[in-house]
């Protein structure tokens, strides 16, 4: 049961603090970020907040830092937005999901194109 309480938390979680970088977040260093998931630790006092910032690895860094300073505005509106006793301390994690997937896509490619060159026995 805590299983599901924790996953139904961290829904909620992720639409309200879309929102709140989307809506109430001024910070024009802040790249276009999506977050991609939470992840709430056993306890409930803890949410990993992954995101994904559109751009150069540089975009993200700063995003990441901005999201990190503006941590206990976010926080203090995800309270007042969510009907929880207590608010979980929020961590912003960069989320490589995607970079891990784009870089096993290249070595398939690469694969293919390595297989492709060579003459490759067919059974006849």
């Amino acid at each position: 049961m805590q299983g599901k309480r924790t996953e139904r938390l961290g829904g909620q979680i992720q639409q309200v603090i879309s929102e709140i970088i989307l809506l109430k977040v001024r910070d024009p260093r802040l790249g276009f970020v999506t977050v991609t998931g939470v992840k709430m630790s056993p306890d409930l006092k803890y949410a990993n907040i992954y995101i994904t910032v559109l751009g150069a690895d540089a975009d993200a860094e700063v995003s990441l830092g901005c999201l990190e300073n503006a941590s206990g505005f976010i926080r203090s509106e995800l309270g007042g937005m969510l009907h929880v006793k207590h608010v979980p301390e929020l961590r912003f994690r960069l989320d490589d999901a995607a970079l891990r997937g784009r870089r096993i896509e290249n070595i398939l490619k690469d694969i293919k194109d390595h297989h492709n060159g060579q003459d490759v026995p067919q059974d006849s």
